[in-house]
């Protein structure tokens, strides 16, 4: 293995976007600057070297997205690069079954990473060899005293339709409980609906949208709250699941895979995607019923060890050095 190698994380969304893939991106990075050079760019070509040094090339590639960095993995492919690909929530289900570009990302990859244990059971038989599950983690914190006059249901995310956030909206509106309140994080990703989404809070004053909020902010926002709701339509190991979980928060979410996968096929507060009854019951039984809240707890807590962040560094460097230690490797 070269002295310090280089690493070279490509993530299509960078700081300004705030999201998840921006998350997973940065937390690589930290984790693997002990002992490794690392940057994060949008993309990669030959000639940016690395570092800003045409001269320099990386020793390894980790990218996120199969489609959105397929350009970027078939350069580095081409370079002759060892190539990790983490798969997101989109790749999974939806673009490797038909988009071109991600499919070739899926041959091209030396290693792929899902972030959830049912991940895997969506890649074709023949990449699964080279794949490894390696679940995300955030720092564990206390709850903070939640709101006393209302019961905060908390919506974390960019408004985009792979989050149905009007799901949740649409949950609320059963209610007509005047404690109960949607707060909402993120910006609009898609104007659509983000656009439902503001139609939905004019209509109703308990939802409450807070917009894009830094990181840190955001995380106390869900360590204040009574339960996290995740509506989506896919996923490919939410952060935000995780932020709350070890946070000591209870999470509601939508009967995925992605969210499944890290809590587990008989965790008790899932509904079917879209299927706003249903969350709705689900609501009204954490409100209503301390034990059923006290059961979602426990669970949350009975889980939370396995997303410590030594955890997740000790996964992101052992894969990094099983490429560079490789001595069999040849280029795809």
């Amino acid at each position: 293995m070269p002295r310090n190698p280089r690493v070279a994380i490509i993530s299509p969304a960078l700081a300004a976007a705030n999201n998840g893939n921006w998350q997973t991106a940065r937390r690589w990075s930290a984790f693997l600057r002990a002992g490794h050079r690392v940057e994060i760019r949008s993309d990669w070509a030959p000639g940016d070297g690395f570092a800003g040094d045409p001269r320099v090339r990386p020793d390894v590639v980790v990218a996120l997205h199969a489609r959105r960095s397929a350009d970027s993995i078939a350069r580095a492919a081409e370079a002759g690069l060892p190539i990790v690909l983490v798969m997101t929530g989109t790749d999974l289900y939806r673009d490797i079954g038909h988009d071109r570009l991600a499919q070739r990302s899926l041959g091209l990859a030396d290693r792929l990473v899902c972030l959830q244990a049912r991940g895997p059971e969506a890649l074709p038989a023949e990449v699964r060899p080279r794949t490894v599950v390696i679940e995300q983690s955030a720092p564990a914190r206390r709850p903070l005293p939640p709101r006393r006059r209302t019961v905060d249901l908390l919506l974390v995310g960019h408004l985009r339709s792979e989050k149905d956030p009007l799901t949740a909206a649409r949950a609320l509106a059963r209610l007509p409980d005047p404690a109960l309140r949607l707060v909402q994080v993120g910006g609009v990703s898609e104007p659509g609906c983000g656009e439902a989404f503001a139609a939905a809070a004019a209509a109703d004053p308990r939802i409450e949208r807070r917009g894009a909020l830094p990181h840190a902010a955001a995380r106390r926002l869900i360590a204040r709250g009574r339960v996290l709701l995740l509506p989506s339509v896919m996923e490919g190991g939410a952060n935000v699941l995780i932020e709350a979980v070890t946070s000591g928060v209870p999470v509601l979410v939508s009967s995925i895979p992605g969210s499944l996968g890290l809590l587990g096929d008989d965790y008790p507060g899932v509904f079917p995607v879209g299927d706003d009854a249903a969350l709705a019951e689900l609501i009204e039984r954490c409100r209503d019923r301390p034990a059923f809240l006290d059961d979602l707890r426990a669970r949350c807590a009975a889980i939370a060890p396995r997303f410590a962040p030594e955890r997740e560094r000790d996964a992101v460097r052992t894969l990094v050095r099983s490429l560079l230690d490789d001595p069999t490797r040849s280029p795809r």
